[in-house]
């Protein structure tokens, strides 16, 4: 998305201390629009992505920058600094505050059900590792799925699973699959890829594979959201209030690029 773009019993002397922690209010920030306000809630278990946007709302960078990039039925995403006061038509989405974050996925306790906050991020192909845009973030909206799509989903996944598997065994076999194939040993090859195939479905049988919790089914089938995005993009919290105001923005007219035609502008603070 910027490729969007672009997670034994305590001592009495302890108790006061964790008591404490418990009963600290969780942090929420107001995303406020010319559509409305959204709260949002962040998480704990995502400190990194916390503590940034935290930062950033009280730093007023979010302040004046656009919903940048709308998809009806997928998502809403800001964040861009370089959105404030941009031309009208001008490319946006390449943004960025000069640093990225380390992905914090805590899946599938947290995954991209309609409502969540998430941070864009670079493709794979030039980010590996998945980490997250300092500053780029998206609003899920996504669409409601029967049980029976989300079956095949789990039967892609877990084949895809088994065709990284396959590519990873045969690329230990490279050298020997070029000399294979320069001396049209077809026999060799067949003999290779019947023993590559049955390496791959004995590790793929060692593995838990791919399944929804019960309570991504639910939330799937029932609310909605984008579920080929979990454990890709990390999800750092979630609308409490103004999920009316992400519907009406993801509607928004739009142009080739998903600029809405019409700016929408936010500001941000955070609820203290």
């Amino acid at each position: 998305m910027a490729c969007l773009l672009m997670g034994v019993g305590i001592a009495s002397g302890q108790t006061s201390k964790k008591s404490s922690k418990m009963n600290k209010p969780t942090p929420q920030v107001q995303i406020s629009t010319s559509y409305g306000d959204i709260v949002v809630k962040l998480y704990d278990e995502t400190p990194a992505h916390r503590d940034n946007f935290l930062k950033l709302a009280r730093e007023g960078m979010y302040d004046g920058t656009l919903f940048h990039r709308v998809i009806k039925g997928f998502m809403i995403q800001g964040g861009d600094p370089d959105s404030k006061n941009a031309a009208p038509g001008q490319q946006l989405g390449s943004g960025d505050v000069g640093y990225t974050l380390p992905a914090e996925f805590v899946y599938p306790t947290y995954y991209h059900k309609r409502g969540v906050l998430s941070a864009a991020r670079q493709a794979d192909q030039v980010n590996p590792e998945r980490r997250s845009s300092g500053c780029q973030f998206y609003i899920v909206w996504g669409e409601v799925y029967t049980p029976q799509q989300l079956e095949q989903f789990e039967a892609r996944q877990n084949q895809s699973r088994g065709q990284q598997i396959f590519d990873e065994l045969a690329q230990q076999h490279i050298d020997s699959i070029r000399a294979m194939y320069q001396r049209q040993d077809q026999q060799g090859l067949q003999a290779l890829q019947n023993k590559l195939v049955a390496e791959t479905d004995a590790r793929l049988k060692a593995e838990p594979g791919f399944h929804f919790t019960e309570e991504q089914v639910k939330a799937y089938t029932t609310v909605g959201g984008t579920p080929h995005l979990d454990a890709q993009y990390t999800v750092f919290g979630e609308v409490v209030s103004g999920l009316d105001v992400v519907e009406k923005i993801q509607q928004a007219a739009t142009d080739s690029r998903d600029r809405p035609l019409e700016d929408i502008k936010m500001t941000v603070k955070v609820l203290e």
